[in-house]
């Protein structure tokens, strides 16, 4: 059975490795050896799939520019959910990424009805608060869709390339579906691609750490990143299987093509409507591309990498290269020669007034399950704990949460018990317990039947209650600093 991905509906996947195969999402275990320092979620396999994450990795590991962007509907209580997400925010920002977080009002008032007032009390007292609590720092953006014009005005021409079809596809609208709702997802399709702007650096790498359910949202952004492209740049190969690179740009202005053939030294051949890159490449060649970026930062960045390729390939010993060598090489300076490509693409679209969008990538989670068992629901408060509950109340949560146990404590221990379908392991899995060792031990004691539920109970409860009346003295100095941030409000 095919699954479906909802993002305004109570999600509940039942086997996440089906959509690896139905919706082209990649385990994240191929990308975890080369993230350094990864998330506590990426060890523990809490975030279980993504999209293009390479390149966010790879930006992490080379001080190249990258950015985190993600959105709140401002539709109720923050809860550990949005803190898992909220984490994943503060930890890219704190890897290097320039960090974007959207309020969505635009939706919320599209999809729920609510006031622009309240989604404005609601994004402030709820999500920001605790955004800011969690550890997300004054360098950041934060806005509400409504007031963001940079925002409205990209989904005002992102709406030109996507028609009632292709949404009715993706998210099932139809005659029914109102258009305030349509316009929210263009809105949402430009979130994500703010990032990308001139105002903000121009095209780099941007991830969305999202739930599965919000998919959809990544698919229809990552067509329309194309579409909205004045050129796309392609690898081929010749008759003799010897690869080159194209520049792609079908109804782009001719001048904008001479341009960049004015730019691209070496031997380049201009076509009706594209532009083909010729140059065996050597270091010459290299240094002398790099120097056609304008943006003094990109440029030396591109510079860097290309004195780190030479410094490898003159001190490789011995002289004649291995095959290993000449691979590694080579993929380097192939890497290099397409992305310095890139950017020389991004600065003359721009030029031009156009766009040079790179198709964001997207990282994705597990659910947390209801406390009761099952899904998580804003109508059943002991399903979920909100960041803004009474502590005490909090704990008494846990203590009466669905365990993965026995019926008998003789059963418990002669079977042992079930963690994984234990609501409160899943609870110090995902929020209450840092150390991987001791969250190990845990398990491997709840498993082998010498670890009772009520001493897990117990020290969760007791982590949860520490952690919400920490969480909320931090929330009320949070509320002081809100005019260090920059955040984009409503007019």
């Amino acid at each position: 059975m095919t699954e479906k991905l909802d993002p305004w509906s109570s999600s509940e996947i039942n086997d996440y490795s089906k959509l690896f195969e139905e919706f082209g999402i990649s385990p994240f275990d191929n990308v975890l050896p080369e993230i350094p320092s990864p998330h506590m979620y990426m060890r523990r396999r809490v975030i279980f799939g993504h999209r293009d994450y390479e390149q966010i990795a790879e930006a992490m590991r080379t001080g190249a520019p990258f950015s985190v962007m993600d959105g709140f509907m401002p539709s109720g209580k923050v809860h550990l959910g949005h803190k898992m997400v909220m984490d994943q925010i503060i930890w890219h920002q704190q890897m290097g990424a320039s960090s974007f977080v959207g309020i969505a009002d635009r939706e919320a008032f599209s999809v729920r009805g609510f006031s622009w007032q309240k989604c404005r009390e609601i994004g402030v007292e709820e999500y920001i608060l605790s955004l800011i609590a969690l550890g997300f720092k004054p360098d950041g953006l934060i806005y509400f869709q409504s007031g963001c014009d940079s925002v409205k005005d990209l989904a005002f021409e992102l709406g030109v390339k996507v028609n009632f079809s292709e949404l009715s596809a993706i998210y099932g609208f139809s005659g029914e579906t109102n258009l305030s709702h349509m316009i929210s997802v263009a809105t949402q399709a430009a979130d994500i691609l703010q990032p990308q702007l001139e105002e903000f650096g121009g095209p780099k790498p941007v991830v969305v750490p999202v739930g599965p359910d919000q998919d959809p949202h990544l698919r229809l952004t990552r067509g329309l990143a194309g579409k909205m492209s004045m050129f796309r740049v392609e690898e081929r190969e010749n008759a003799n299987g010897e690869k080159y690179l194209s520049v792609r740009g079908k109804g782009a202005p001719k001048q904008a093509l001479h341009e960049l053939k004015k730019r691209i030294p070496g031997k380049v051949k201009l076509y009706e409507e594209h532009i083909d890159v010729l140059q065996i490449p050597d270091y010459a060649f290299l240094e002398r591309f790099s120097l056609q970026i304008s943006q003094p930062e990109k440029r030396e960045y591109f510079m860097t990498q290309i004195q780190e390729i030479a410094k490898f390939a003159n001190e490789a010993k011995p002289p004649e290269f291995l095959d290993y060598e000449k691979y590694f090489v080579f993929r380097r300076v192939w890497k290099i020669i397409r992305k310095i490509l890139e950017e020389v693409v991004a600065e003359v679209s721009a030029e031009f007034e156009g766009y040079a969008f790179i198709p964001p990538a997207s990282t994705y989670h597990r659910f947390m399950s209801g406390l009761q068992g099952g899904k998580m629901s804003s109508s059943v408060p002991d399903s979920y704990i909100a960041l803004t509950d009474d502590p005490k109340e909090g704990a008494k949560k846990v203590k009466r949460a669905k365990t993965g146990g026995c019926v008998t404590l003789e059963e418990q221990k002669k079977l042992g018990g079930k963690p994984d379908e234990c609501s409160v392991f899943e609870l110090m899995l995902f929020h209450l317990l840092g150390d991987d060792e001791e969250l190990l031990e845990i398990r491997q004691e709840c498993v082998s039947g010498t670890r009772m539920c009520g001493s897990c109970k117990q020290l969760a409860a007791e982590k949860m209650y520490e952690f919400l009346k920490d969480h909320q003295e931090k929330r009320e100095l949070a509320r002081e600093q809100l005019d260090e941030y920059k955040i984009i409000y409503k007019k």
